[in-house]
């Protein structure tokens, strides 16, 4: 399908580092932290906002909803909604009562620096703003198309998703140690935010059900090679080597797919799942051109498995 002119224009003048920072600056910036905010959930949340991360998801959601015909700067809300939900995640993720974890992003984890108390209400005030960005991205939308939106967005975000994942994480212990557990939890957990990334713009540009299917389709694969990838950084990084605290999985009873199958296996199902990738890429692009870039974003994972510790692999294989 041919791009209408102004999706090809932007998309033809923002090469991936332009986005990146358009983006990492936004983040920054879309929650005003006021001037009478308490010095401790202040501190935590300037913090937070000033160490972005990746942005993947950010630029996933954004890079889609602009190839759809989204408005750049709607795209741009929804786009910077879904990596705070993320990164409110993420600190609850580090607390002491989930993974009790010391490094996030190369620096000690907010709950450490601040307290338990500033990290929670640092995610509540990034999951308040999430929302109100994400109503801003559809308020012009019909009013049935809205619901629709918002529904599949709670959805994922719910209890049949990220929350009953990461629960279903916090008392793995209980269950068998096997590939169908750690999948489920993966599906729960990681999936969740990747098929927000991926099909909540396309929705938002009214795409078509085959489209948003091949989405969704991609959004399982490309989340769980994600998952799996990091579950073997977990095994084969030692503690101090990765941004994050490394070696938990095993020590917390946490899913992790190559405890599960083993690291050779592990490997090998990555590859399972980019292939099938790489077919829904080639489809969703027949269909739409401008999902293209979906090709470079592939290749991130060809990085991530180069940067692991090659004399760790070869002992562990």
């Amino acid at each position: 399908m041919v791009l209408d002119s102004e999706a090809h224009a932007i998309f033809s003048n923002l090469d991936t580092v332009t986005l990146k920072k358009r983006l990492q600056r936004a983040f920054s910036s879309q929650l005003p932290i006021r001037s009478d905010t308490e010095t401790h959930l202040a501190s935590a949340l300037r913090e937070t906002l000033h160490r972005p991360g990746s942005m993947v998801r950010a630029e996933l959601a954004y890079r889609v909803g602009v190839g759809y015909g989204v408005a750049a700067e709607r795209a741009e809300q929804m786009a910077i909604a879904i990596e705070y939900f993320h990164t409110a995640s993420l600190l609850f993720d580090d607390l002491p009562a989930m993974d009790n974890a010391h490094q996030r992003r190369g620096l000690p984890c907010v709950h450490r620096s601040y307290g338990e108390g500033a990290a929670m209400l640092a995610a509540l005030a990034l999951i308040n703003r999430a929302y109100g960005l994400l109503w801003r991205s559809v308020s012009e939308l019909p009013g049935k198309v809205q619901g629709e939106l918002l529904a599949y967005f709670e959805l994922h975000l719910g209890l049949e998703g990220l929350l009953n994942g990461q629960s279903e994480d916090l008392h793995y212990a209980r269950l068998d140690a096997n590939r169908q557990s750690a999948h489920r939890v993966a599906l729960g957990k990681t999936v969740s935010l990747i098929r927000l990334s991926l099909v909540m713009p396309a929705l938002l540009g009214r795409a078509s059900q085959r489209e948003t299917q091949l989405l969704d389709r991609l959004a399982i694969v490309w989340g769980l090679a994600y998952q799996a990838l990091d579950d073997l950084k977990d095994v084969l990084h030692a503690p101090g080597s990765a941004a994050k605290t490394a070696a938990r999985d095993a020590h917390l009873g946490r899913p992790n797919i190559a405890l599960a199958i083993g690291i050779p296996e592990a490997f090998v199902r990555v590859e399972q799942l980019m292939h099938y990738g790489d077919c829904t890429i080639a489809s969703l692009i027949r269909k739409r051109e401008s999902l293209i870039f979906l090709r470079g974003v592939r290749q991130q994972f060809e990085h991530e498995i180069d940067r692991l510790s090659p004399s760790q692999l070869a002992r562990a294989v």
